[in-house]
């Protein structure tokens, strides 16, 4: 037990110098101003009340909320057929397709997102493919659209691992039971096969909204500056303004949020195994 706990020590340290030492300093930053000199702080709940009175900032979050939900679905609607294809697939094309799935998930985040800069551009594939079918017309890059394109491709792949992983694990002998009692194929997959699913759908949610809410780089570069979210508003105070304690206050504020998001989530799964956790 001794040893076990000596191995566990580089971990703790890492963990307090990589999350709890910089959540804390946010958290510290948040809450005080700064006096006259370096080491002088003035405690304060300004920057709380500066972002919740502020209509601006509201709308900000409330668009960094909506945008995330409607990747989440749109995730959801698309990724959920696909891994039930492949849980359906043999073995070897399972592995294929997965290999596909995941291949674009080694390249940069940054770089998979530039790359949509030259499709959506006009003049660029995609409208010149929209062009030979008569809807070549419109403005596809710096758009809510792009940015929501941007986001459901990047994020895609979570939803779609997690739910093809809780599919794979379900218990096969029970489509067979469903259907020797008499079940159709459409009755089998609400009663048995989406009810089996829901870890990994809850899983694949969780994985696809909160790194959604807070994005900042995808709608910075396919919205052009012009869809501002939640992150590019933090990132904005920091870097652009200069306003830490601003900045740390609002950071700290989406911590909660997703934490909260994150107790809900969880509350529904141990609701779903029958109030056990795991």
């Amino acid at each position: 037990m001794k040893r076990f706990s000596q191995l566990a020590v580089p971990y703790i340290a890492w963990a307090v110098m990589m999350l709890i030492l910089p959540m804390g300093l946010i958290a510290l930053y948040s809450v005080t101003e700064q006096g006259n000199s370096i080491i002088s702080f003035t405690f304060t709940l300004e920057h709380y009340a500066k972002f919740f009175t502020d209509p601006d900032f509201l709308i900000v979050l409330w668009r960094s909320l909506l945008i995330a939900l409607k990747t989440t679905v749109i995730c959801l609607l698309l990724g959920y057929p696909i891994a039930y294809f492949i849980s359906r697939s043999s073995e070897k094309i399972q592995n294929l397709l997965v290999l596909v799935i995941t291949i674009p998930m080694w390249i940069n985040m940054l770089v998979r997102t530039y790359a949509w800069i030259g499709l959506l551009s006009e003049g660029g594939l995609i409208q010149r493919l929209l062009s030979l079918i008569g809807l070549g017309g419109g403005e596809l890059l710096y758009t809510e659209g792009a940015v929501l394109l941007g986001m459901v491709y990047n994020f895609l792949p979570f939803m779609v691992l997690q739910i093809n992983t809780s599919l794979c694990k379900m218990d096969h002998s029970l489509l067979e039971a469903s259907s020797d009692l008499g079940a159709n194929p459409r009755q089998t997959f609400v009663r048995v096969t989406l009810p089996m699913s829901l870890p990994g759908v809850i899983n694949g949610i969780t994985l696809v909204f909160l790194p959604a809410v807070s994005s900042f780089f995808i709608p910075k570069l396919l919205g052009g500056g012009q869809y501002f979210l939640i992150g590019n508003l933090i990132e904005n105070q920091f870097i652009t303004v200069g306003e830490w304690n601003f900045g740390s206050a609002i950071s700290m504020i989406m911590a909660v949020i997703m934490m909260l998001l994150m107790m809900a989530v969880r509350r529904v799964e141990i609701r779903n195994n029958g109030g056990k956790e795991e």
